[in-house]
């Protein structure tokens, strides 16, 4: 199957937003551990994911993989929220024993 230009220019985006959600994953679980101090941007990541999910994608297997990357963030964003949620929980706990 040939892809036209706009179409591996979309395959290429999602593949990206694939592996963006992949090392937010993995940068969010550090912050939970405490090992960054910084929590990562995931917010940005979510707003342009919902950007270029309102373009319209004319191909079936770039339409499904679309919607594939897109769930993943959900769930991954309710991992990431539960992860923060703890780690500001555990670190209020710190700070009443001192």
């Amino acid at each position: 199957m040939l892809l036209s230009k706009e179409d591996l220019a979309r395959k290429n985006a999602i593949h990206d937003f694939d592996r963006k959600i992949e090392e937010m994953h993995l940068q969010i679980q550090r912050y939970s551990q405490g090992v960054e101090n910084r929590l990562p941007e995931w917010e940005r990541l979510e707003m342009d994911l919902l950007h270029f999910s309102r373009k319209k994608i004319n191909d079936l297997e770039l339409a499904k993989n679309l919607e594939r990357v897109q769930y993943k963030f959900q769930n991954r964003k309710k991992i990431w929220l539960r992860w923060i949620e703890e780690a500001h929980h555990s670190a209020g706990v710190e700070k009443e024993s001192t």
